[in-house]
């Protein structure tokens, strides 16, 4: 008789030899470009649905249904928190770094792109910014979340859930945490994805974020049953990280090593939210034994 965790972890190697093969044609692509944004950003859009392929390959080879995905929309509610989540925590880290001053508020440069972007004259920088983040919250996000889905049908649709079933919450979010953050290694050593630290000190920041982050998402991912949060959430930190506060944040000197996802301060605010959510992770074993009981 099979060992459980030996037979769980049969479909999850497959899929990650799958997402390898895949992602390697793209981390190709990316490389030899030297640029995340190469082929007019369709490289990065084909590596961020490599994950999402190979989980329908996946299940398509073990002969599995595709509804064991998570594609049901689930509790409103679990996809308005996925989506306010990556705001709060962006925006504590944010603040910390405006007033000690590591990096400034607000830059006016790009200000004066936003103004030239909206085209509604000469309105206050106050307006325009406004505006800008809510066109940025609700239709970026919506744009985002295209590219967003294909990550998470593979991380969450697939991985975390097939995880789950032998590991529970707490080994599940660090091993799918760590998987997400080597699968971008490539691109951080050998492209752009970097603010321009040096290379071991950007690995360093981001791995302790994305294995944070991972913390959040399994357990809205788990908890709501819903791989939509994960999307909502992964579209919703991307966008405001760096379409908001990273390029309305002046630089004052080191700015680079306090701020996005390769500067310090966001980890660490996010180290704080992935403990508020582990401590809460008794609420998914609640939820899975009434499952079983049918309440």
């Amino acid at each position: 008789m099979k060992n459980p965790i030996t037979k769980s972890f049969q479909p999850v190697g497959l899929f990650l030899v799958i997402t390898l093969a895949l992602s390697s044609i793209f981390y190709f692509l990316i490389i030899r470009s030297g640029m995340t944004s190469g082929g007019f950003g369709t490289y990065a859009t084909g590596l961020m649905w490599c994950p999402g392929i190979s989980a329908l390959i996946t299940l398509w080879i073990l002969k599995r249904d595709v509804k064991e995905l998570g594609w049901g929309w689930g509790n409103t509610r679990y996809q308005i928190w996925s989506f306010t989540t990556p705001v709060l925590y962006a925006l504590i880290a944010y603040v910390i770094i405006w007033v000690i001053g590591w990096g400034g508020f607000y830059n006016k440069d790009f200000a004066k792109q936003i103004s030239e972007s909206i085209g509604l004259g000469q309105l206050p920088d106050g307006i325009n910014i406004t505006l800008y983040v809510i066109l940025i919250g609700i239709f970026g996000t919506i744009r985002s979340v295209a590219n967003a889905l294909g990550e998470e049908i593979g991380w969450r649709g697939f991985l975390v859930p097939e995880l789950y079933k032998t590991m529970g919450y707490t080994k599940t979010s660090l091993l799918s945490g760590l998987i997400w953050a080597v699968w971008h290694l490539p691109i951080l050593f050998f492209a752009d994805y970097n603010l321009g630290t040096p290379s071991w000190y950007a690995m360093i920041c981001f791995a302790i974020l994305i294995i944070s982050i991972s913390f959040i998402l399994t357990w809205f991912r788990i908890r709501s049953n819903s791989l939509w949060t994960a999307a909502l959430l992964h579209a919703s930190h991307n966008r405001f990280i760096q379409d908001v506060f990273t390029p309305l944040t002046r630089d004052t000197g080191n700015t680079n090593y306090y701020i996005d996802e390769f500067g310090i301060v966001l980890p660490a605010v996010c180290i704080g939210f992935a403990l508020y959510f582990w401590s809460r992770r008794n609420e998914l074993y609640y939820e899975a034994k009434n499952t079983r009981n049918g309440e």
